[in-house]
């Protein structure tokens, strides 16, 4: 039976990791932990695995932001299931901000403490339960999802960039904290996937990828405990050359580079 922990898991990456989870091991017996802010997209998700895979889920409505209550959603799936296999911190947004308006100042906040402090609010519960259970001999894996735009500084994406660089230093020494208990901690960047937070970008969007696709292969590289990897992999050749642009040359290229609007959330 394999035992599985999704934040974000309403709409999105976020669904179509659980759609992909519960097809891969509907023959073994899977068992899925299903977190997000809005109770009915939660419970069709359900439904629709229920139906098509036998998938056994146990459904949270809770905002990442709320420690007390992630600690009490993983507590209820920790007794209901046991220890989950995989946990996987997917919950995020994405916002346009701006540092010179005072008025973004609250949207840079929901930013960071969504995909930061969210992140760290999902795993921080079940690491007591999963050193025990590893020690046993079961697999404990936590996994983050950060992005490419953690690479580089993005211009109109202050907050978001942000978020996602701070997540990916995270979780890297997050992985070196866990050695000590056999934890794998696996650090996924999409690039551009097709979801609702990117059906409303205006710009040109390179190796756009349809979430179904995206899904499998990060189940793939979960699988293969991969410590960092990028999805597709042409934005993976992308981010490693974005890091090797001198910063002369990253201003001059990003100076009039087309942005997400301040008005526009995901």
């Amino acid at each position: 039976m394999k035992t599985i922990f999704i934040t974000g898991a309403s709409s999105g990456i976020g669904q179509a990791l659980a759609h992909a989870y519960a097809k891969r091991y509907q023959h073994k017996g899977v068992s899925i932990g299903l977190v997000a802010r809005r109770s009915e997209h939660l419970q069709q998700l359900s439904a629709e695995l229920t139906k098509q895979y036998q998938t056994k889920c146990y459904l949270y409505v809770c905002d990442v932001r709320n420690a007390t209550a992630l600690n009490t959603a993983a507590q209820d799936f920790i007794q209901q299931v046991g220890a989950p296999n995989i946990v996987i911190a997917n919950a995020g947004v994405s916002r346009g901000t701006l540092t010179e308006y005072q008025e973004d100042i609250a949207a840079f906040q929901a930013v960071m403490d969504i995909n930061v402090m969210g992140m760290v609010h999902t795993f921080q519960p079940f690491i007591d339960a999963m050193k025990h259970a590893r020690a046993q001999g079961a697999q404990a894996q936590l996994v983050g999802v950060a992005s490419v735009a953690g690479i580089r500084g993005l211009p109109g994406a202050g907050a978001y960039s942000a978020s996602k660089a701070a997540a990916i230093t995270y979780l890297e020494s997050l992985r070196t904290e866990m050695q000590h208990h056999d934890i794998a901690v696996t650090t996924i960047a999409p690039g551009y996937i097709r979801t609702p937070m990117t059906a409303i970008n205006t710009y040109a969007m390179p190796f756009l990828m349809d979430v179904d696709v995206f899904a499998n292969k990060f189940v793939d590289a979960v699988e293969k405990q991969k410590r960092y990897t990028v999805i597709p992999w042409q934005m993976g050749v992308v981010a490693k050359l974005l890091r090797l642009i001198p910063a002369a040359l990253w201003d001059r290229l990003t100076k009039n580079a087309p942005h997400k609007s301040r008005d526009i959330q995901a």
